[in-house]
């Protein structure tokens, strides 16, 4: 059966009740999804309800919302956008709904819904999965990562800096746009001593890089990933290992590049070669090497790169953080501690 068109509502005419206070409807033809666009027990409304501060009440394939008439609008482009998403057959759990209420504050909302002019919407496809934006500095750094050279991704944890290079690496490998996949980070303790590891030169890296792999397996199958692994088309290795090298046709990626020294930095970023892109990743508040951030060879190479052509720079903030929200309250927490 063919597939209704993804604009499948019909928009009432928004009506003020009263100053600054407003009250939208929406109705839904495709009647089979309104269970996951609604939620168990209309939580994806209550979840809405709660973040925007309007009453939204649902009867059959109709949803009404009223309260102001900003947040009344923002609801409204949330559903629709809740909607499209399940129309394409992504998933909706609490995560996705939080982060589409917090890009409705975004002018770029529609844009990522629907496309800006025809144009696809912003995703990634990978082999295991559909990669859309989750905050509105995603949408920049998807943008970044489909058309610069090299790119700086920077901010707190959660925020999918190394996730997102990831799937973006995953699905030019897959194309074949690019011939290698090269995964790296400095072999940096977080302030911590590990001592005397046994096991061959892999064995003791490994701890270091279990970041990477787990992305890396939640874009691609399993025995995709040990194939490619086996056969040099990924490589997965510390900083260390990039001396002396030049890497033509691959994506690299450096995670963890606030442990980088100044000299780590400048022989990584010099390892660029003809069709190639590079994304280096980093939280320039973490820095785990002696002497601190003054140190870091990130904070170094940024203030030196910015501006430079090719060369983009994301900076991710507290309000971008997509795991468990209770992530960003607790980054928010400390940041505020140090400030």
């Amino acid at each position: 059966m063919a597939r209704k068109p993804a604009r499948a509502y019909h928009e009432a005419p928004t009506r003020p009740d009263a100053p600054r206070r407003a009250r939208a409807e929406l109705e839904f033809e495709e009647a089979a999804i309104l269970g996951a666009l609604f939620g168990q027990f209309d939580a994806n409304l209550v979840q809405i309800e709660n973040r925007l501060g309007v009453f939204i009440s649902a009867r059959g394939n109709r949803a009404q919302i009223e309260g102001p008439e900003d947040a009344v609008g923002r609801a409204r482009d949330v559903l629709k956008a809740m909607h499209q998403r399940l129309l394409k057959g992504q998933e909706l759990d609490p995560g996705a709904v939080d982060s589409i209420i917090a890009m409705s504050a975004e002018p770029t909302l529609e844009g990522i819904v629907s496309g800006d002019d025809g144009a696809p919407p912003i995703m990634i496809r990978t082999r295991k999965k559909t990669i859309v934006p989750r905050s509105a500095t995603q949408v920049e750094y998807m943008r970044a990562l489909a058309s610069k050279d090299v790119i700086f991704a920077l901010g707190p944890a959660g925020t999918g800096k190394t996730y997102v290079a990831v799937a973006q690496a995953v699905s030019q490998l897959i194309t074949g746009s690019v011939q290698r996949l090269i995964l790296s980070r400095p072999a940096v303790e977080a302030g911590e001593r590990l001592g005397f590891l046994p096991g061959d030169m892999k064995e003791k890296v490994d701890p270091y890089l279990r970041p990477l792999y787990d992305a890396l397996y939640d874009c691609m199958p399993p025995e995709q990933v040990e194939r490619r692994l086996a056969s040099g088309e990924i490589e997965i290795a510390p900083i260390a290992f990039m001396r002396g090298r030049t890497l033509a046709d691959s994506f690299i990626i450096l995670d963890e590049a606030q442990n980088t020294t100044r000299e780590q930095m400048k022989m990584f970023l010099t390892r660029f070669g003809q069709n190639s892109r590079m994304v280096v990743c980093g939280d320039p508040k973490q820095v785990d090497i002696p002497g601190g951030p003054a140190m870091s060879g990130l904070n170094d190479a940024v203030g030196r790169l910015e501006g430079v052509e090719g060369i983009a720079i994301t900076r991710f903030t507290v309000a971008d953080v997509v795991r468990h929200p209770i992530v960003g309250r607790i980054v928010e927490a400390y940041e505020g501690q140090e400030g």
